[in-house]
């Protein structure tokens, strides 16, 4: 199957075309009906947030272009999507939902309705707290809130790192709430100077608590999205292209699944766990990792994991166009919608939201 979009060029007035193209397994639109969800990834490399959906037994994807898509976080009521400098934000307004055409397609309508300029921070994972959103701000090492009088709020920095300062000491990229507050982060490495994570990036991953900075497991390969599901904390090592499983009281990590992929992004919901699978570049960044060495060829995409069976039964796959996913995350409606920043570009229509005042 092939998607073809225009994607809007920033140097100039005219679009070009980015080709991209798909294949996904036979049970995808089944497993998203099953559970009731939308499925959402962001890709930085493409400056796309994909939507994915099923209808009539078959999976439907649209695109929208966000400058640099990366962390998302999602609410029934609302959605926050991390850029290059700013920090997006779109409301589900469910009673506009099902009057979208065709009507009674969809269930929630997330409208783009504001945004916080940070600058570039090398904004990671996002999360809704109990009062606000949550950052994982890479570049200055920290975890942080957002503020109106300043480009971000420090809260938190593993005891570790000296100070704050942009220098991206530690690859601080992952946080897991419990009761609304962030309780672990990953880290690449505990280092204090600038890039210092970069050595020893496939040996000296950690999992950090919050906000004592204790050490809950290392050894790790570059690991990724650490989650509370189900009383047990889950983590991708990404270097490895696993999903693991950690014990908190002991360290110890087990493994669920080998993908073939490095692994960033995952969402859990029932007995699934849907991970993004990127192909890595020989760079001073991803070079050298052992999932080099596991496989042939990295595929990029989503791989849907039976947790169960421990196996990959299901995935989305892309052949071209997209290379590297950063970010999934789940919205539990069956069949929702986005209005992102650039709706012409996307080549969608604008999506309008007013009082009920308004048509009188």
């Amino acid at each position: 199957m092939v998607q073809i979009e225009n994607e809007a060029n920033s140097n100039a007035q005219e679009e070009k075309l980015r080709e991209v193209r798909y294949e996904y397994s036979n049970n995808l639109a089944s497993i998203l009906n099953h559970l009731g969800i939308t499925l959402f990834f962001s890709t930085y490399q493409a400056g796309k947030l994909g939507v994915v959906t099923a209808k009539d037994n078959t999976p439907n994807i649209s695109f929208h272009n966000f400058d640099r898509a990366m962390g998302m976080a999602i609410s029934p009521t609302q959605m926050a999507v991390g850029g290059k400098d700013w920090v997006y934000f779109l409301k589900n307004d469910s009673k506009l939902a099902p009057q979208i055409e065709p009507p009674g397609t969809y269930d929630a309508c997330f409208l783009t309705k504001g945004g916080q300029y940070t600058g570039d921070i090398s904004i990671h994972d996002l999360a809704w707290g109990n009062k606000e959103l949550w950052m994982v701000n890479t570049r200055f090492s920290c975890l942080c809130t957002l503020s109106n009088n300043y480009n971000f709020m420090p809260q938190w920095r593993p005891a570790f790192i000296s100070a704050i300062a942009p220098e991206d000491r530690c690859h601080l990229n992952g946080v897991a709430m419990v009761e609304g507050m962030p309780k672990y982060v990953t880290v690449m490495g505990k280092t204090d100077t600038p890039g210092g994570w970069r050595d020893n990036k496939a040996t000296d991953g950690c999992i950090l608590e919050v906000p004592s900075s204790k050490v809950i497991t290392e050894g790790l390969a570059m690991p990724h999205s650490p989650r509370m599901y189900q009383n047990r904390l889950w983590v991708l090592n990404s270097g490895h292209g696993e999903l693991i499983t950690v014990d908190i009281a002991s360290g110890k990590h087990t493994k669920i699944v080998c993908l073939p992929g490095y692994t960033r992004g995952l969402a859990l919901a029932g007995k699934y766990a849907f991970v993004g699978l990127s192909k890595i570049r020989e760079t001073a960044v991803f070079g050298n990792l052992p999932i080099g060495d596991r496989f042939k060829e990295l595929k990029c995409g989503i791989a849907i994991v039976d947790l169960q069976a421990q196996k990959m039964i299901s995935s989305l796959e892309f052949q071209a166009g997209v290379d590297e996913i950063f970010d999934v995350q789940i919205a539990k409606f069956p069949s929702a919608i986005i209005s992102g920043p650039h709706a012409t570009t996307d080549g969608a229509n604008q999506i309008w939201s007013l009082p009920a005042s308004a048509s009188q």
